[in-house]
């Protein structure tokens, strides 16, 4: 499995590893954003949005909408499961018309979810190691997403 190991130390730092991302997201990708409450799976979802040209103040935590569609260059799907209660209440979202899209579709607490997200997927596990300080693994789960990963590599960042 590829994977790729970052530390932000500030929101700043947050919204440049989402921009870098945005740059290698293609058509239809899939991110599941794992972490807990106040990680910074929301804080990511902002730089990626913005950097596709969605308003930053558009881009908010949808906990109580469940759903976001963000307008940019790229359509931007906001997905927060955090409230699902079961795969079923997600099924009835019909999330496969979103993954099979020509957007990218974000799922918070993907986790809660997870036998409903696509086989092939980008995984980002957010902890806090600090009051602003994040560290982020992002995994290319299965064969399609080893390029993303390969190309925050490339970034050059400090690794762990």
């Amino acid at each position: 499995m590829a994977e790729f190991i970052h530390r932000s130390f500030d929101e700043a730092a947050t919204a440049r590893l989402g921009a870098a991302l945005a740059e290698l997201l293609s058509a239809g990708s899939v991110v599941a954003l794992i972490g807990t409450l106040g990680a910074g799976k929301t804080r990511l979802v902002q730089g990626i949005a913005v950097a596709l040209g969605v308003d930053p103040g558009d881009v908010v935590s949808p906990t109580y909408v469940i759903l976001h569609e963000y307008r940019g260059r790229r359509r931007v799907f906001h997905f927060d499961a955090y409230r699902i209660k079961d795969d079923d209440e997600f099924l009835e979202l019909g999330p496969d018309e979103y993954f099979e899209s020509d957007g990218v579709t974000l799922v918070e607490w993907a986790d809660r979810v997870e036998r409903c997200l696509p086989r092939e997927r980008l995984e980002i596990r957010i902890d806090a190691t600090g009051a602003e300080s994040r560290e982020f693994r992002i995994a290319a789960i299965g064969q399609k997403y080893v390029a993303v990963v390969d190309g925050l590599n490339r970034f050059g960042w400090e690794k762990k």
